[in-house]
């Protein structure tokens, strides 16, 4: 067992140390070492405070709106794949109204919309909710889950259609409750198909944070566009914000990759 794994790991090594990525990684470090020598970043650790919430920022919200878009796809894939006619046709309806339409304009309807409709209300204004109503982050984080429970609805439509239908069938005829055959058939193979995708929507996602400094909620990207209008310098703050976006995309993609290794044993 343990020859065994030696051997695969050492397979693996050989593998990621091909001529191509060597290169890569070289022209990666001579950038880097051009950037340090030949950029300005004495404006760094003023802002950098300011950075690192902007970063956590981000990543809550993708976090946040990753995890409640997909719980919503579920239900939203699950009407249209097998739901009835009055279930099935909101859902599609939903899906094809978030997919035809820009997330800029949801997340504008949403802010200067609901934002600006709320206020007319006494009953809204006195409630304890008008804290948060009166704040940005909520209007982001519902434009964004809202954008990607669209997309993924018809990623999980597809992905429950995908299941073979003898394995459904064949629960059916056993006797099994139609909630057992979701939870223990039919949502984890779906979810198993869904993977690839739902990793590169996640990805997609993280692209579309910064419409939300559009809005002024604060995140990386609004930070560097601010480091830009205090000090006129330009292209360093854009290059630490495409290498801090490459960065939470280098984990994305090894989270997801971890995660479709592990679910098929899982789910056999």
């Amino acid at each position: 067992m343990g020859s065994a794994r030696s051997t695969r790991g050492a397979g693996m090594s050989r593998g990621f140390w091909q001529p191509h990525r060597i290169v890569l990684i070289g022209l990666a470090v001579l950038l880097a070492l051009w950037c340090g020598w030949a950029l300005r970043w004495d404006w760094l650790p003023r802002y950098l405070p300011l950075m690192a919430e902007g970063i956590w920022r981000t990543i809550w919200l993708l976090a946040v709106t990753v995890t409640l878009g997909f719980l919503l796809a579920i239900p939203l894939g699950l009407a249209q794949a097998a739901g009835p006619w009055y279930l099935a046709a909101p859902a599609r309806s939903f899906c094809t109204v978030v997919r035809g339409t820009p997330l800029l304009l949801q997340l504008w309807l949403l802010y200067y919309g609901l934002g600006s409709l709320f206020p007319q209300y006494p009953w809204i204004r006195e409630s304890e909710l008008w804290p948060y109503l009166r704040q940005a982050w909520p209007y982001a984080v519902l434009a964004l889950t809202i954008s990607f429970a669209g997309y993924e609805g018809e990623v999980m439509r597809g992905a429950f259609k995908g299941v073979p239908s003898g394995q459904l069938e064949a629960a059916r005829a056993m006797g099994m409750p139609r909630f057992t055959i979701l939870r223990r058939i039919w949502l984890p193979q779906a979810i198993q198909r869904a993977l690839p995708t739902l990793g590169g929507e996640t990805v997609l996602q993280l692209k579309a944070t910064p419409l939300v400094a559009t809005i002024t909620v604060i995140d990386i990207y609004s930070v560097a566009s601010r480091v830009r209008q205090d000090t006129f310098i330009v292209y360093e703050p854009l290059l630490l914000l495409a290498l801090v976006y490459m960065a939470i995309t280098g984990i994305i993609v090894l989270v997801f990759r971890a995660l479709e290794a592990r679910v098929p044993s899982r789910v056999a």
